[in-house]
């Protein structure tokens, strides 16, 4: 089998492919395809953004593919940035505008009130019409400052308890032990290997 992932985010890849190893599956990437589209995010949720992207390159490729969607959910914010994380601090924001946004309007909230959680939806597009979804959680707290070398997006201010690490102070394998990607992804892997089983 053939999984195209459906992002041109290249930390996203390394983390889904390392969670995604010992699969009998052929990892394809943007970078395996000429012309490869950038999915867009219309959707009002994660899921919505998710299947979108998923429909998008399974379309474009004709090969089954798959796609994440994540949010960072803050409780002192409401749950913002949520669907919005990736474009906190703008359209073309990096990750530093994003989590020195985040900062910013988290200045003065102490830390009992700083809790968050990452959320992560995957979509399996088998076709365009046939998607399949799961999703992963991760709780923490926002800190009230920047640390660690890893990770990427809100990895830097993202405190974990269970560990006493930010995700940027975890190594990617450590990471994809507890994330809400690594959770969702090995939700999708027992889906592909079922699908694998029922076409042999």
């Amino acid at each position: 089998m053939q999984l195209v992932l459906a992002t041109n985010n290249q930390d996203k890849i390394t983390e889904i492919r390392h969670a995604l190893e010992g699969l009998p599956v052929t990892i394809l990437i943007s970078s395996d395809f000429p012309t490869f589209p950038d999915p867009h995010e219309s959707g009002t949720n994660l899921k919505e953004n998710a299947i979108l992207k998923a429909r998008e390159i399974c379309t474009f490729t004709g090969l089954p593919s798959l796609a994440d969607d994540t949010g960072l959910e803050v409780d002192a914010l409401g749950g913002a940035p949520g669907v919005y994380s990736s474009r906190f601090a703008g359209d073309n924001a990096t990750y530093r505008d994003n989590y020195e946004k985040l900062l910013r309007e988290l200045k003065g909230v102490p830390p009992e009130k700083r809790t968050a959680r990452f959320r992560c939806v995957i979509a399996i597009a088998w076709t365009p019409n046939e998607i399949q979804t799961v999703d992963g959680l991760a709780e923490g707290v926002i800190t009230e400052d920047i640390a660690g070398d890893n990770g990427f997006g809100y990895d830097p201010v993202f405190y974990y308890p269970p560990l006493h690490k930010r995700f940027s102070e975890m190594t990617v394998a450590e990471k994809n032990q507890v994330s809400h990607r690594g959770k969702a992804v090995r939700a999708a892997k027992e889906l592909i290997a079922a699908r694998i089983k029922s076409n042999n």
